[in-house]
């Protein structure tokens, strides 16, 4: 360790949040150095990346549904975990590239976020990317446990602390203390079921068919979980699946809220399930501390109150929720040490 900490004043030590729909990257003393789409552009039929490697990112996300026969636009992440190893680390080489340049003259020390339920086979996949993609060593960290720590959550003190961290591949739920985790559950619903059950919705009620992008744009503009004071309304285009013809028609907030209905549902469930299993004591600190929610699916209009009515606790959104995860990882490698005593193995992964 003191050999790391020598080698570390040589190198940009970064703390990676590798998610289905973005990655983010923080490096102490700068905060988010680097938040992009977790996209690669690839010629057919091989793992070559376009552009001399450089069609990674903001740039391959351009090309998502748009590209030529010849070139696919693959996002490498499925359910918060590695669907396409070669991709992956082609992506993560070119994040932990652009951020760390020239700057240092070691190679860095990486914390990656994981989902708190992926194996171990999973675990040793992203650790093998991170190290050919260039990092020294690798450390892993719970999602939920980095979402708490950048959330600013007492979690190292002996009161509950819990969070519900809604990302694009997995939500993670879990109540934590004392530095680690007490119950969590990780369900593979999040952001990208919601954008999949508004393009279902549009395919079924009005036979448009409309991409990913323009799903999730429909999301953020006037998705919601619970009825808001003023509906809103969008126009939206795509293609008839009848004539085959471009169309556009205008959609309400109403019907997008009653598409969310059943992604909803499924987080609700794992939130409540945690709830469930929770020892009585940290359950019963809740009622004072509430829940703390993150990721980008924390933005969604009125969440917060829909999760607060099916639990009767007090429900607050982290601030800057898109970056807790980022933001915590950075925090888990500046207190290394502190942090290891609470990991099963020594090289302080769970």
């Amino acid at each position: 360790m003191i050999l790391d900490t020598v080698l570390g004043i040589f190198s940009v030590d970064m703390g990676i949040d590798l998610g289905t729909c973005n990655t983010l990257v923080c490096v102490r003393g700068d905060g988010i150095v680097l938040n992009e789409p977790s996209v690669v552009a690839v010629r057919k039929g091989t793992n070559r990346v376009l552009q001399n490697g450089n069609a990674v990112g903001l740039v391959a996300k351009e090309m998502l549904g748009k590209t030529p026969g010849s070139i696919s636009a693959i996002r490498p992440m499925k359910d918060g975990v590695i669907s396409d190893f070669e991709i992956t680390e082609a992506m993560l080489s070119y994040f932990i590239r652009k951020v760390h340049g020239r700057r240092g003259l070691v190679r860095p020390r990486v914390v990656i976020s994981v989902p708190s339920g992926i194996t171990a086979v999973e675990k040793r996949a992203v650790m093998d990317s991170a190290e050919r993609a260039g990092a020294r060593k690798v450390y892993l960290v719970q999602e939920p446990m980095a979402a708490g720590i950048g959330a600013g959550l007492p979690i190292t003190e002996p009161t509950a602390s819990m969070i519900v961290d809604i990302g694009g591949g997995t939500t993670e739920v879990a109540i934590m203390s004392l530095a680690d985790i007490s119950v969590c559950e990780s369900v593979r619903v999040a952001g990208d079921d919601m954008d999949e059950a508004i393009i279902n919705h549009l395919k079924r009620t009005y036979n448009l068919l409309i991409g990913e992008a323009r799903a999730e744009k429909i999301k953020i503009e006037i998705g919601s979980a619970a009825p808001l004071d003023k509906e809103l309304t969008m126009e939206i285009s795509g293609r008839d699946t009848i004539s085959g013809l471009p169309r556009k028609i205008v959609i309400t907030s109403e019907e997008v809220r009653e598409s969310l209905k059943e992604p909803i549902s499924a987080i609700i469930e794992a939130v409540t399930r945690t709830l469930e299993h929770a020892e009585p004591e940290l359950a019963a600190d809740l009622i004072d501390n509430g829940i703390s929610l993150a990721g980008g699916g924390a933005l969604l209009r009125r969440l917060d109150v829909i999760i607060g009515n099916a639990t009767g606790l007090r429900v607050k959104i982290a601030d800057d929720p898109l970056t807790c995860v980022a933001r915590g990882t950075s925090v888990y490698l500046e207190n290394l040490e502190l942090w290891k005593e609470t990991m099963d193995t020594d090289d302080g992964n769970f």
